[in-house]
């Protein structure tokens, strides 16, 4: 529905005839964008050095940060699970002990210590 109403939209603006022409130039730009920033990531990665073979910049946005070094951990203590591990562990949910209930008309146990 979105992408029928943008291609309704770009007819209008820019016409039949210049739409091929507009949609072309807008995929060469995506494409040079793309390839600048997979250049600058690996200039970048060059520069750092072998110590930082597995830094990703988008570790830099403050939300995956947070995700990922907050989270995750708080995330695999609640769940159970160990990083890493694909499924968390499970635990058999604890059985109740048998209770003795008291008959119609049995007095209950008086514990004299307890009052």
């Amino acid at each position: 529905m979105e992408i029928g109403a943008l291609v309704v939209l770009a007819l209008l603006v820019f016409g039949p005839d210049k739409l091929p022409q507009v949609a072309s130039q807008a995929g060469k730009t995506l494409r040079n964008l793309r390839r600048m920033a997979n250049n600058a990531r690996d200039d970048l990665r060059a520069g750092l050095g072998p110590e930082y073979a597995n830094f990703d910049p988008a570790d830099l946005n403050p939300r995956n940060f947070v995700r990922k070094h907050l989270l995750d951990d708080i995330e695999n203590d609640w769940n159970g699970s160990k990083p890493g591990e694909l499924e968390p562990a499970t635990t058999a949910p604890p059985t109740p002990e048998p209770v003795n209930e008291l008959g119609y008309g049995e007095i209950p146990p008086y514990d004299s210590e307890a009052t």
